[in-house]
């Protein structure tokens, strides 16, 4: 409440009104043809845009005629104009009577200088790039963020590099992390794989606290000849995955852990008996089995004695029967209620069996439509998607680019994320589903186990891009009839 009201019944008479349009007793913005304003109610009508079916001009629609309908400012007689100071823009205005793009361009130019009142010449791509994109409200919003205004001042004035190195060592890294992603689309940085960048930066803080020297020594070493090398030779050939540097991250840890029990026992490490692998693997198999990269690896430098490495076979969670994924696949395509990309991701699991990390690397060039068929670039040849699942998919594809993310127009995927360039997150997808009763990795081994009960192995796993060897294990365990089909090119 301002200082010029001294009581709360003095400025609510004053301010506080019934919004005409929501009900709502709220502090008015405007005093139209239907009524009071409310703040809420002026910003989103100050956005609605089409074609007024008064004067059948394409412009902004804030006005209601008696019928709610929306219409231009002329037709509904709101003597307030729009159309901002600077680029003639009908919209909503802010300080200085200018629209969100023309605020965001002076804010930006401000931030970027280098202190010759010009924007350094290296970030020009920068601020051309975030004032293009649509929707130039998020691009204000990160702004406020007050360690944003600063990082783009140093990296104006040359306090911050324009480096990825100089970036990757900053304290803010996920501010930074973001920043990096806009500063590589924009074409300032040379693009490099994200995730490798983030697995960088996570292996550097792991070793810096490992306590024993040692011990850090080998795991930088371990990290550096063969995890490493391994991610980039993955980078250069397409972006990695979540799940691939999660899995390097969890053997970097294990590794980490088995050091310390083998010293807490107080055995070097070339000292290593079979006796000692055997005790370490026996108390919690699954949580240890990530370390014997590590063992493989060590065991092939001679750093410790060649061992027998043990090996226990790991089972999937019980799946899904096939009753009931069949009616949580029905109760899927007839919920209106849920999101379409929650929706779509589900059938992709249920009757594609795609797991969750691959279905975010998905692209919307995955879709291929022909006349009235569709199907999705899963394997080699494309699987057909049949009704009413092509139909959720065609329904989506036509909804994603108002459901995408500004900052990520552009991108090609089929479940784009809230960073640029990159896709959804595989934790954030997998929450979604469960949340709509679907386990994921239930449910796409319930799919898999049944459609190589229909078809060979090797032609499931071509088709919907599993490892041959990994369909006829599954095809063993479930009993397949298909017990002498070889893999192979069957067409010829």
């Amino acid at each position: 409440m301002s200082p010029a009201y001294d009581s709360r019944e003095k400025y609510e008479r004053w301010h506080i009104r019934t919004c005409a349009r929501c009900g709502r007793r709220a502090a008015k913005s405007a005093n139209w043809s239907d009524g009071p304003i409310c703040r809420t109610c002026y910003e989103r009508a100050t956005r609605d845009r089409g074609r007024c079916p008064g004067c059948g001009t394409e412009r902004l629609l804030p006005g209601r005629d008696a019928a709610g309908t929306a219409i231009c400012r002329d037709c509904a007689g709101i003597s307030r104009d729009f159309f901002c100071d600077c680029c003639g823009f009908e919209g909503l205005l802010l300080g200085g009577r200018l629209c969100e793009r023309c605020t965001l361009s002076d804010q930006l130019t401000a931030l970027l200088d280098d202190g010759t009142g010009r924007i350094h010449s290296q970030l020009i791509p920068l601020h051309q790039f975030l004032v293009r994109l649509d929707r130039p409200k998020s691009r204000l919003t990160w702004l406020r963020n007050p360690q944003v205004p600063a990082l783009l001042r140093d990296l104006a004035t040359g306090t911050v590099p324009l480096t990825h190195d100089a970036i990757q060592a900053l304290p803010n890294w996920r501010t930074a992390a973001y920043l990096r992603d806009l500063l590589m689309d924009s074409g300032v940085l040379p693009s490099l794989d994200r995730r490798l960048l983030l697995f960088e930066r996570w292996l550097a803080q792991r070793i810096a606290t490992t306590e024993d020297a040692e011990h850090a020594r080998l795991l930088q070493h371990f990290a550096t000849w063969h995890q490493l090398r391994k991610l980039r030779a993955k980078a250069a050939k397409s972006p990695l995955g979540t799940s691939t540097t999660q899995e390097c991250r969890q053997q970097i840890t294990q590794a980490g852990v088995f050091l310390v029990w083998v010293a807490a026992r107080h055995v070097a490490l070339d000292a290593c008996t079979q006796t000692d692998l055997d005790a370490w693997h026996a108390e919690k198999y699954a949580t240890r089995r990530p370390a014997q990269a590590f063992l493989r690896w060590c065991m092939d430098s001679r750093r410790m004695p060649r061992l027998s490495i043990p090996n226990r076979p790991t089972s999937n969670p019980h799946p899904m029967g096939q009753h009931q994924r069949v009616a949580a696949l029905q109760r899927v395509l007839a919920d209106d209620s849920t999101s379409l990309r929650v929706r779509v991701a589900a059938c992709l699991v249920l009757l594609f069996a795609q797991p969750v990390s691959r279905i975010v690397r998905m692209t919307a060039d995955d879709v291929l439509r022909d006349g009235q068929h569709v199907a999705l670039r899963l394997g080699d040849p494309p699987t057909p998607v049949p009704e009413p699942v092509a139909d959720l998919l065609l329904g989506y594809l036509q909804a994603l680019p108002a459901g995408t993310p500004a900052i990520n127009q552009n991108s090609p995927w089929l479940f784009p994320g809230r960073r640029a360039s990159q896709p959804m997150n595989p934790a954030t997808l997998r929450d979604a589903l469960r949340e709509l009763g679907i386990p994921a990795e239930k449910g796409r081994t319930s799919a898999i186990r049944q459609l190589v009960l229909q078809a060979p192995a090797p032609v499931i796993a071509q088709a919907l891009g599993y490892h041959d060897k990994s369909t006829t294990r599954i095809a063993t365990d479930a009993g397949a009839p298909w017990k002498h089909y070889a893999p192979g090119d069957h067409r010829r």
